[in-house]
């Protein structure tokens, strides 16, 4: 069961001097050990992206840097039986001022920390810090929120000793390359606060980190999934990817089972109605399943049930990206690479299917 693809073990740069991939850093690793530092300028890509969870409400944190421009950007959902809430501000910066994320990997503790945006932002603009440091990550955010109540975050992302995640490169070729550490099953905890409304990430709280870096095609289409949590006795963190990584060699699929990374180098097939985002998603590896549909050893076989949609809409200039991102329950069966079932009971995460021009 276990994935084809090179284990990295030690450090390793992601690029040569010239800018083109270095094939030394294909592969993937249970913790970051890519010097992601990307030399020169143009279709360069960099993010951090953060989604913290609870079972009845979620913020997700964006900086980026498109090399052109930057989009920074808090999400709030509420969703929980005593009220239905949802909010977003992006600040959109032209020539990416100010907007410069290190060259350094997630997860390295002791790294100063990435500050964009205005001490106190107005309209709408928005102000967020990440801070690396010892036993974790601290996610801070301020932005003017519905009828101009403020809205902060004040998070912190737990790492603890010996949590596995997952870092991958994913070459098209030697100028086109991605490197991605994503994180899942972080536990996480303090407090969002809504004008007067303080939104609380205690017990059941859990961080997921997307840390890309790379040089993209000018169109490209992708699925991402992600959810974390306890079902069947364990702590799961599930890392699901599809259509970008086709024909590369590498996959951006993992399971996180007690802190123990999982590396699937199949690629998964991904049965959903773009057209209809909110009814069930099946996301399996084309063998094994609960039901023997695929053969007897596969490893991830899910559905997905949707109860919201965040859709985003953007055609202009440089960028056009039709995004549905749907926030719901994972159930099924994953196998960890030692063959041990683990039975997926209304894991909370989201799916999405993206195409984008950048």
């Amino acid at each position: 069961m276990a994935t084809y693809e090179r284990e990295i073990t030690d450090p390793v740069g992601l690029c040569r001097p010239d800018g083109r991939l270095d094939p030394a850093a294909v592969g993937w690793s249970r913790r970051p050990l890519h010097r992601s530092a990307i030399p020169g300028w143009g279709r360069t890509k960099r993010w951090e992206y953060w989604c913290v969870t609870t079972p009845t409400h979620l913020v997700a944190l964006t900086v980026s840097d498109l090399d052109y421009l930057a989009l920074n950007s808090v999400y709030v959902l509420e969703f929980g039986p005593a009220r239905k809430r949802e909010f977003e501000r992006t600040a959109i910066v032209p020539g990416g001022r100010g907007v410069r994320l290190p060259d350094t990997v997630a997860g390295s503790a002791g790294t100063r920390p990435l500050v964009v945006g205005p001490e106190r932002p107005v309209r709408g603009q928005v102000r967020i810090e990440i801070a690396e440091g010892p036993g974790g990550t601290r996610l801070t955010a301020r932005c003017p929120g519905p009828g101009r109540m403020p809205v902060e975050v004040d998070l912190f992302a737990a790492l603890p000793d010996g949590h596995e995640t997952l870092s991958v490169v994913v070459p098209w070729s030697d100028r086109r390359f991605q490197y991605t550490s994503k994180h899942t099953a972080r536990p996480a905890s303090g407090t969002v606060t809504v004008g007067d409304d303080v939104l609380p990430f205690g017990d059941g709280a859990w961080a997921v980190l997307d840390h890309g870096r790379g040089r993209w095609p000018r169109r490209v289409r992708w699925n991402w999934g992600a959810a974390s949590g306890r079902t069947d006795g364990h702590t799961v963190g599930i890392q699901l990817g599809g259509q970008w990584t086709r024909g590369t060699g590498s996959t951006e699929n993992a399971l996180c089972v007690d802190g123990r990374l999982t590396k699937i180098g199949r690629e998964l097939v991904w049965d959903f109605a773009p057209d209809d985002p909110l009814a069930p998603w099946s996301v399996h590896d084309g063998e094994g399943g609960q039901d023997g549909r695929h053969g007897p050893e596969g490893q991830v076989d899910l559905t997905f049930t949707p109860f919201h949609v965040r859709r985003v809409r953007t055609d202009v200039g440089l960028i056009g990206n039709r995004t549905d991102q749907c926030f719901g329950h994972y159930t099924g069966a994953v196998r960890d690479d030692g063959g041990r079932r683990i039975a997926v009971d209304g894991l909370l995460g989201w799916a999405e299917n993206v195409r984008m021009r950048w």
